[in-house]
């Protein structure tokens, strides 16, 4: 059996770890505890999708919810309800869940990888040195580059976190002429205030003035001001951290794979940072297992992990284009003026178009393997689509361009006649 190491156990790391695991792999995963404390804001499709990827216990007493308010192009509204997630406790109870599927953890910082075709030797501080027959890169954007990937225009964002008044959860974002502003305030009185500003024209004061500089900025903010109340700020701490979209022009190989921000890290105006992460990381197991026991695939493998990774950036970054673009009154000014026409011109979700619709082969995941298959390529699904709830759509797409739907939906079950029926609505099919 080969030896897996993972570098990284956050939520791409374990989620990689866990697949493995049930494919029946032995995996070790090195990890060292985060720098500084961290509050996260996520969707409820985020805590979905970590709870499908087996990281129940990551969840417990690590999340709460929170109403967050939105000031956005001079307009206040409140949106659907935010869950902060609490990052030191996240991070114990990801270890828990590795622990208890039995995976291996080592603690400690990697110092040094040396690859080859026939493995790869790791150095960790404090530990004997590791062999591995293959390696998962996870360790977000501390990964080591592998040369110039896609980048977005450069961004960072200025974390500060103090200990303010007890008071309710709250959370809230605005936008500002410099950039836009992510705040947090737990019931314990513990507050977030995260500034990201273009690093090319933010003109930014030395390090021991940039505490002063936050300040300031939230001095301004009428919004700022009223959700921490001018409360005390006490034993303020300040983090600076890249932020920058970045697409990595190597995602894997015959014995290595990146996943999460190792492979691409988007924009957090997102707020779909883990979400993105695991999205790479719950195809991964399968890439490797096809990499490892099917090695005549490899090829095959490495473009449906490859694809899938540089899709899942492009649509993020369309999506975080089209946030920017919505701030009209700073249109000018260099951090909306860059961030609203990259990367491209393209439509993040295509209007559906069935004219346009195709067949063609492509990679898909069958039985815990990467193989091939006729997928069904749509304007919003650009990768193409292989079944529907187990229904294979290449062979009815194909008698549809011959047939009558009546004729070439009959050998279908009422429930899998409605729910073909309402996908081909979807796409534009107009019988």
């Amino acid at each position: 059996m080969s030896t897996i190491l993972i570098l990284g156990a956050g939520p791409a790391g374990a989620a990689v770890a866990l697949g493995l695991r049930r494919l029946g792999y032995r995996v070790s995963i090195v990890s060292e505890w985060r720098r500084f404390p961290a509050l996260e804001g996520v969707s409820l499709r985020v805590l979905e999708a970590l709870r499908a990827a087996g990281l129940e216990h990551a969840l417990v007493d690590a999340t709460l919810p929170s109403q967050r308010k939105v000031s956005w192009n001079g307009q206040q509204h409140a949106q659907n309800i935010e869950w902060l997630l609490d990052r030191p406790r996240f991070d114990r109870g990801l270890r828990e869940d590795l622990q208890r599927a039995g995976v291996e953890l080592i603690e400690g910082r990697v110092l040094a990888v040396q690859s080859s075709a026939s493995g790869h030797q790791v150095q960790i501080e404090g530990h004997a040195d590791l062999q591995a027959d293959f390696l998962v890169e996870s360790r977000g954007r501390q990964a080591p580059a592998l040369g110039k990937g896609l980048r977005g225009p450069e961004t960072v964002s200025l974390l500060n976190r103090w200990q303010g008044a007890p008071g309710a959860t709250a959370s809230a974002v605005e936008s500002i002429e410099q950039g836009w502003v992510w705040m947090a305030r737990q019931a314990d009185g513990c507050c977030y205030w995260q500034l990201t500003v273009d690093v090319a024209s933010a003109d930014l004061p030395g390090k021991a003035q940039l505490l002063d500089y936050c300040r300031e900025r939230r001095r301004t903010s009428a919004l700022a001001t009223a959700f921490f109340a001018d409360g005390p700020e006490v034993d303020v701490h300040l983090h600076a951290r890249s932020s920058t979209a970045i697409l990595c022009p190597q995602v894997c190989g015959d014995n290595w794979i990146r996943v999460g921000d190792a492979a691409m890290a988007v924009d957090p105006l997102s707020g779909n940072g883990i979400f993105q992460s695991l999205s790479s990381a719950l195809q991964a197991p399968v890439v490797i297992n096809t990499l490892l026991r099917a090695p005549e695939r490899a090829a095959l493998a490495q473009q449906f992990h490859r694809q899938r990774v540089e899709q899942l950036f492009l649509r993020f970054a369309r999506i975080g284009r089209d946030f920017y673009a919505d701030e009209q009154r700073w249109q000018d000014q260099p951090f909306w003026k860059a961030r609203r026409q990259w990367p491209d011109a393209e439509l993040a979700h295509k209007p559906a178009d069935f004219s346009a619709v195709s067949v063609q082969q492509a990679p898909v995941l069958r039985d815990g393997l990467v193989d091939e298959a006729e997928v069904v390529v749509t304007a919003d699904q650009p990768l193409g689509v292989w079944h529907l709830q187990g229904i294979e759509l290449a062979p009815l797409v194909r008698r549809l361009q011959t047939e009558p739907a009546q004729q070439a939906l009959a050998g279908l079950s009422k429930e899998q006649e409605h729910l073909v029926r309402s996908w081909l609505l979807s796409q534009g099919y107009r019988p």
